[in-house]
């Protein structure tokens, strides 16, 4: 079962914090991002600061596992019952969608740019996002598997090499600033090349009569 993303709006303070401190991380970093400048942002003291999140980095890592929450939210994992392609279809556009989010690059550089000070952020991102979707690609071709649709072999290996098909180089461009967000005919094509190119390569062999077997 999913778990829900945590509502970020629950507590509007809290979440006028982590807004603005999310603004502000993107723009200037981590390291360069005072408590002060939060505050001057969002209203509030330090006091409710450490009362909330204990500290900066508390603020921090609250603001990349609650925004990793959300955006691995359970819309991108419907669909497990549909049929394989429709399901594998469903989740590249909505994956498509959310990688070239400028709030998900964003937030996949600053992990990425403090990753080596902080390298249990860095997991608890991964855990609560791409590997939430490894594992639910995983199931579904467990599942496919079982049904005869596709070869029989390693789910985790073949929804990490579907994950590549889907993400392609269009994502890293983005992430590295070459190009722009990706326009919605543009998610669309790429994932039904994704989808096409994967089902093709894992689609059950079809038997071939021996020479001396009646047809």
């Amino acid at each position: 079962m999913t778990t829900e993303a945590p509502d970020l709006h629950a507590d509007p303070r809290r979440a006028a914090l982590l807004d603005a401190a999310a603004s502000l991380f993107f723009e200037r970093g981590y390291a360069a991002t005072s408590i002060d400048a939060i505050i001057e942002r969002a209203g509030g003291s330090k006091r409710t600061i450490y009362a909330m999140f204990g500290s900066k980095e508390g603020l921090f890592e609250a603001l990349i596992r609650e925004n990793t929450e959300r955006m691995f939210s359970a819309e991108l994992f419907g669909g497990q019952a549909r049929p394989l392609e429709a399901a594998l279809s469903g989740f590249a556009v909505h994956l498509l969608d959310l990688f070239t989010r400028p709030r998900t690059i964003a937030l996949f550089r600053l992990v990425v740019a403090e990753a080596g000070r902080m390298p249990e952020l860095a997991e608890s991102f991964h855990r609560l996002g791409p590997l939430r979707g490894r594992h639910w690609l995983a199931r579904v071709l467990e599942r496919a598997q079982t049904e005869g649709e596709i070869r029989v072999a390693d789910p985790q290996l073949l929804a990490g090499q579907f994950l590549g098909l889907v993400r392609s180089d269009a994502y890293f461009e983005i992430v590295l600033g070459l190009r722009g967000p990706l326009e919605p005919g543009e998610i669309e094509s790429m994932a039904e090349a994704a989808v096409s190119t994967f089902l093709e390569g894992q689609r059950p062999a079809r038997r071939v009569n021996a020479p001396d077997e009646e047809i």
